[in-house]
């Protein structure tokens, strides 16, 4: 144990500390005007987030200190476990709607978004099979296609609520680990021609989809209903400048900017702080980025490289697609921002896999077994 200890990876630890502690500085800086508006307290949205952190930096401790083997153990449960939620999520009853998406469970004061764990547990799922997969991975029939019918399965339920985004999300990390998984180059081509397809499918066929796919490349014309948040989004980058207009200087989050501590609060950074801002969060990724591919890439086993591997580009990928559809690169999709942005399930389960990643970082001193 304590050579475990000395061996975990400290830099990408304290690199998302700190981001975390970032984000609830910016959380409540975004969120004290609506807190104060709708709940009369204007720490309502930072105290429920910093409760969010020390649960999730628990589990994270919690997750460095597992066995890795006892993760390979979890798998049938993490399947099982899924398509369960997933069904679960989608029952008038149980489900609870929000902004006309079904993708919440409430149970007591407690609100659960399981497809936020269903990222994680796909990833390793994957991660598991395909490291058991390899003597016959070559073999489409055998070795590449079961594992992709649950995950299709999975696509669609996310579909379901709708949730394009997170759906597309998981459909990238789940990729990323095939493609790195010795898998033929034909069959790669021919599985991501066909994602790229059955993505633009569903994109094309829905008018709800298509409209907000859409909206993002002329906000303007829809100034006062898609575009709107888009558009003030543009004010709030605008106004930052290099050094922003100070901490707590946002004048966007004054019920301007719907969404300002959620999934657009990237805007409100670079309102109050500017470039100088988003400098210091981009360096913060490309840091997480960084450690999790050293530390893939460090692992002889099959199975700690793929984990470690799909854990890092869902994080990345993830942040990816929020800037984006902050600064109106791509298509508004309701991710978060990873580690900063107000959302409790979303924070726990990016610590959990930070977890992982921190415990892949030590298995110089453990046995790896994927059977």
């Amino acid at each position: 144990m304590k050579e475990k200890i000395q061996q975990m990876d400290y830099l990408l630890l304290i690199t998302v500390l700190l981001l975390s502690a970032f984000g609830l500085v910016m959380v409540y800086s975004a969120s004290y005007p609506i807190g104060y508006e709708v709940y009369h307290n204007s720490t309502h949205f930072f105290v429920r987030q910093f409760l969010w952190v020390l649960i999730g930096f628990l589990f994270l401790i919690v997750t460095v200190l597992i066995p890795l083997h006892r993760i390979n153990r979890m798998v049938p449960l993490l399947v099982i476990s899924s398509i369960f939620f997933l069904v679960l999520v989608l029952i008038p009853s149980i489900g609870i709607e929000r902004n006309y998406a079904q993708r919440w469970i409430s149970i007591g004061r407690f609100v659960f978004q399981p497809t936020e764990a269903i990222k994680v547990s796909m990833v390793i799922y994957f991660a598991y099979i395909y490291a058991r997969k390899q003597s016959y991975i070559h073999k489409f029939g055998k070795g590449v296609l079961p594992p992709l019918l649950l995950l299709a399965t999975v696509f669609m339920l996310i579909l379901l609520q709708p949730d394009l985004g997170t759906a597309s999300l998981i459909l990238f990390s789940c990729g990323i680990i095939v493609f790195c998984s010795r898998v033929r180059f034909i069959h790669l081509v021919a599985l991501g021609t066909i994602a790229i397809l059955g993505v633009s499918y569903f994109a094309y066929t829905s008018p709800y989809r298509l409209q907000r796919l859409t909206s993002f490349q002329q906000p303007f014309e829809t100034a006062a209903t898609d575009g709107y948040q888009l558009i003030n989004s543009y004010i709030a980058i605008a106004a930052g400048g290099i050094t922003g207009n100070g901490l707590g200087n946002s004048v966007q989050k004054l019920g301007y900017l719907p969404e300002a501590h959620t999934d657009f609060i990237m805007a409100i950074i670079v309102e109050e702080l500017g470039i100088v801002g988003l400098i210091i969060v981009l360096a913060a990724y490309l840091m997480i980025f960084y450690r999790g591919i050293h530390i893939a890439f460090q692992q002889r086993h099959m199975f700690p490289k793929l984990l470690a591997l799909g854990l890092t580009f869902q994080i990345i990928i993830q942040a990816i697609l929020n800037l984006g559809a902050v600064s109106g690169m791509l298509p508004v999709t309701g991710i978060t921002l990873p580690f900063i942005s107000y959302g409790g399930s979303s924070l726990l389960f990016m610590l959990i896999s930070v977890g992982i990643l921190i415990n892949i970082s030590t298995l110089k001193y453990e046995t790896v077994n994927t059977r």
